[in-house]
């Protein structure tokens, strides 16, 4: 993505807008201005189902590389992994939601 490209959409895209990127799960996302900071762009991370459409209403935003850096030390955590196993293991299975309507009789 040039940068070109970056700056339009800083300058033309609405606030909170997401724009793909050709990696999927990767987003861009314009910020709106807030307490006197002006729109910004941020990365979001949300995993993508097949179509390349986000799961999530709102994943991982990112604002700087510093950031980033931050959260991979911190997913790659093997305690992390440790928990969510943990975690998985008490949690009741989620049911599938499917978008068909179906009366039982």
């Amino acid at each position: 993505m040039s940068e070109d490209k970056l700056a339009s959409f800083l300058n033309e895209g609405q606030e909170w807008e997401r724009m793909k990127t050709n990696i999927p799960g990767v987003f861009i996302l314009k910020l709106p201005s807030y307490r006197g900071n002006p729109a910004r762009l941020a990365v979001e991370l949300n995993p993508v189902d097949s179509t390349g459409s986000p799961t999530k209403k709102r994943g991982l935003i990112l604002r700087t590389a510093s950031e980033l850096e931050d959260f991979r030390k911190i997913i790659s955590s093997e305690k992390l992994e440790s928990l969510m196993e943990r975690i998985e293991k008490l949690n009741p299975p989620s049911e599938k939601k499917t978008k068909e309507r179906v009366l039982e009789i």
